[in-house]
């Protein structure tokens, strides 16, 4: 238990027989033995409780409880709650570039948006520089809903 070897006792022996005396040298020997046998008596005491009650507490339920957490499938839970039907499955396992059937469909086409009008011309004074008194025209494309008004 505490791993001591012969030299070591050898010398414990030796500092107890001059710090005690030889007369009162086996009093203290059985009292150390005593306070060892209360020890491990304690603690095969300790042990038997402690078997007493796992044996008690059926830990069949704690370990069947265990593996169930140990095969837990979030990534199937997720995948059936997101996807109840498997279309976004499907979607990603097919082969976009190379699809199995011909798409017949014709591209939708935009008819092109009709040009704005030209902003009137206003006749500004003379002290105003060209650049700021007419202002620049508008871009060529405009992003839909956006229109332009004069002030």
């Amino acid at each position: 238990m505490f791993d001591f070897n012969m030299s070591e006792i050898a010398l414990i022996g030796v500092v107890a027989l001059v710090l005690i005396g030889p007369k009162d040298l086996p009093i203290a020997v059985k009292a150390v033995t005593d306070v060892i046998k209360r020890a491990r008596r304690m603690a095969s005491e300790f042990q038997t409780h402690v078997d007493e009650m796992v044996k008690d507490a059926d830990l069949g339920d704690l370990k069947k409880t265990f593996d169930e957490v140990r095969n837990f499938d979030l990534k199937g839970l997720v995948a059936d709650t997101v996807d109840k039907d498997g279309s976004l499955r499907s979607t990603f396992a097919e082969d976009l570039l190379n699809p199995t059937t011909p798409d017949i469909t014709p591209p939708v086409v935009q008819a092109a948006p009709e040009p704005l009008p030209a902003p009137p011309l206003i006749d500004y004074p003379d002290f105003i520089p060209p650049q700021i008194a007419h202002p620049p025209e508008p871009p060529a494309f405009l992003p839909p809903g956006v229109t332009l008004t004069s002030r």
